[in-house]
């Protein structure tokens, strides 16, 4: 199992990154939270891993922190969360913010990220409410098609890639493209804007 890697970031393309190590290329899928803090391309980064292999296919996803990958694994716990609708989460709403959330039982807040419906928010509450607080503390620590190189066709093809309808992906990335922004931009003015914040 991977848990770990560390090299040279040497692509970003929402919600995918490319990391090389020793000479092999790492493709990882990641929240929007820890694309905004990966470091520029060619810079060395560090990600923590979930390795996912399910029939026919195999997954990585990377995180920059523990309690990020604690709530990813957490999620897919709750009968009906895959692992999309775990990075859609994250990508929404902060651990910390996500606890809060679950520990008030708000959930009007969680049926607002993308493909987690009435039910699913009910469920999440009663299934991971004991055990929220405590795992999301904070503790230290492929033959794809290409997407769009413009930024909002990247931040439409993200938010698409996080449960959002390809009509409402468009139109929430056209919503929140400004002149000069880059995709993350885009990405995380339109999360906020889904989300109502």
């Amino acid at each position: 199992m991977i848990g770990r890697l560390r090299g040279i970031l040497v692509a970003k393309r929402p919600p995918w990154v490319l990391v090389e190590v020793g000479g092999v290329g790492y493709e990882l899928e990641v929240p929007m939270s820890t694309l905004y803090d990966l470091p520029d391309i060619g810079k060395e980064v560090v990600l923590l891993t979930h390795y996912a292999h399910k029939e026919d296919t195999v997954a990585l996803y990377g995180f920059l922190r523990e309690d990020e990958r604690v709530l990813f694994r957490d999620l897919q716990k709750v009968s009906g969360i895959g692992a999309r609708i775990s990075l859609a989460v994250l990508s929404g709403v902060s651990t910390d913010e996500f606890a809060r959330l679950v520990q008030a039982g708000d959930i009007a807040a969680l049926t607002r990220i993308p493909g987690i419906g009435k039910k699913t928010a009910e469920r999440i509450v009663v299934e991971l409410r004991d055990r929220v607080a405590h795992a999301v503390a904070p503790v230290p620590g492929s033959g794809r098609s290409a997407l769009p190189r413009d930024p909002r066709g990247e931040a439409e093809a993200a938010l698409q890639q996080l449960g959002y309808k390809p009509a409402e992906a468009a139109r929430l990335a056209a919503a929140s493209a400004s002149e000069g922004d880059d995709a993350e931009a885009i990405i995380r003015k339109a999360l906020k804007a889904a989300l109502g914040r």
